[in-house]
Order: C-alpha cells, then structure tokens, then sequence
C-alpha cells in the first residue's frame, strides 16, 4: 500500500512526540491511521518509524551510552585490582544498564504471555479510550511524591523489576510507556530526572524489538521511497525535541501536566465510541 508523502510526515510526528511524550503513542497512532483511512499497518512505514525514534533517543542518551560502554568494559575486566562485586558498586552506569537488562525481562514476558489479548484492545476504542484515563491517573499521582532522591547508585533490582512491570502493560493501547516506567520510578523515590533517563534506556531495546518482530524478509516499499525517508527523518527530529521537552518538564516536577490531556483524550475516544 502506498502512502502519500503528506501522511507520511504527519503520521511520522505524530510517532516522534508520543513515542516519548506520555500519551500513548500507540492510541494515537491508531487514531490517525484510522483517520486516514489506513484500516491496515504499513509494516515497512511502522519499522522505519521506529528506527527514527531510535535515532532520536540514542542521540539524546549519547553520553550516557558512552559511559556505559566504558564502565561495561571495566566491569568485564578481572585485571582492574577490585573484585567484580566492587566493580559492581562503584560503576553505577555499568549497573545502570544492566539493572535496564533485568527490567527487559518482565517486560518481554508480559508481552509474550498476553501478546493475543494486548492485541485484541487495538480495535476496541473505547478500550484505548479507558486505558488513556488510567495512564491519566498515574501521571496525577506522581505530583503526590515529594523529592525522590534516589540516584542511579540507589535503583534496586526490585526497582527495576516493577519498573519492567510496568513497561509491560504499556503494551496495551492507552497505557503510556514512558509515563508508566516515569511515574513507577518515581513512585519507587527514584529522583525524576535519573527515572526519566533510565526510561529512555529501557525503550531502546523496546523500540528496537518492536521493530525486528514487524520485520519480514518479504516486506517491500511498495511505492515510492521519500514517504518512507520523510517519515523517518520527521520522526527521528520530533522523538528528539519531545526528549528534550519531557526532560525539562520532568526536572521541574510537571509530569503530571500530562495528566489532564490524557484525561480527556480518554473521554473523548469514549464519547466517539458511544456517539
């Protein structure tokens, strides 16, 4: 199926800000493919997608990543003069990326185990519509905490666990996957801006796992390939720009103005089902 390059672009922003942004990229996704009359996926326009808010979110982690692979290197390293356990306590991104590793797990069995019934809520909008008021209501909640304090040296392996809980039931269309592991993190005393990052890192292998299972050897363009390249790029700039967005609310304590948009955009889809 082809894909007019206009749609293409809207269709790319629109994945970009609410990859990131907690609205629930999937809900709106799902309401401007409908809208455009796209009843089905274009598998190859979702991959590519995808691998533009790769782009963005590894762009925006850079320096973490790269502290990250360093601190890996040194972990895996015998010759250091401390014992891994000491290595373990004293490289906090090394720990920080594999404490994400561990909230991957949850997150993966979740999916696997409920992939049918996750996938069944897509065409159901009242569904979509319910979902988005409970991710309404979390977000709301995370004004409640006062000062988490904890920082990537404080995350436990039981906070990475409910973090990964978390991310799983984002799965479902409604439920917001970076307002859920923000929020859950918060709800753990993890500081905001240490949670926010460790969601970003987590999303990496979502994303790049949500691209490898649309991935079919037989896919093709199917047209012309500027709507697949503009769609990508536009969602690669705007998943950046909501990082840096989401970021800056995020450090000063306003996650929970999301909360009122999900709210109603919750309602909304509601009345549209029963109306």
């Amino acid at each position: 199926m082809n894909i007019p390059f206009t749609e293409a672009l809207i269709l790319g922003a629109v994945q970009g800000l609410t990859e990131f942004l907690p609205v629930s990229s999937s809900a709106h996704l799902v309401f401007f493919q409908n809208l455009f009359g796209l009843k089905e996926p274009i598998l190859f326009f979702d991959i590519c997608l995808h691998l533009g808010t790769l782009l963005a979110v590894v762009l925006f982690l850079k320096d973490d990543l790269k502290a990250i692979i360093l601190e890996l290197l040194t972990l895996c390293n015998p010759k250091t003069g401390m014992s891994f356990k000491q290595r373990w306590i004293f490289l906090n991104y090394a720990r920080f990326a594999l404490l994400a590793l561990i909230a991957t797990v949850p997150t993966a069995l979740i999916g696997f185990l409920f992939k049918d019934q996750f996938e069944s809520l897509f065409s159901s909008v009242p569904a979509v519509g319910s979902l988005l008021i409970v991710t309404g209501i979390i977000l709301y909640f995370t004004k409640i905490v006062k000062n988490p304090q904890k920082g990537i040296e404080g995350i436990s392996i039981l906070d990475a666990f409910i973090i990964g809980c978390a991310q799983g039931l984002s799965i479902a269309p409604g439920i917001s996957r970076s307002g859920t592991t923000i929020s859950f993190g918060i709800f753990r005393g993890i500081h905001q801006d240490v949670a926010a990052r460790f969601s970003f890192l987590l999303s990496l292998p979502v994303i790049l796992g949500a691209a490898v299972m649309k991935f079919d050897s037989h896919l093709s363009l199917n047209g012309v390939i500027l709507p697949y390249l503009g769609g990508t790029l536009v969602a690669a700039i705007t998943g950046y720009l909501s990082l840096i967005l989401l970021s800056s609310m995020i450090r000063k304590g306003h996650l929970s103005y999301f909360s009122p948009y999900c709210i109603f955009a919750g309602f909304l889809a509601l009345a549209s089902a029963l109306f």
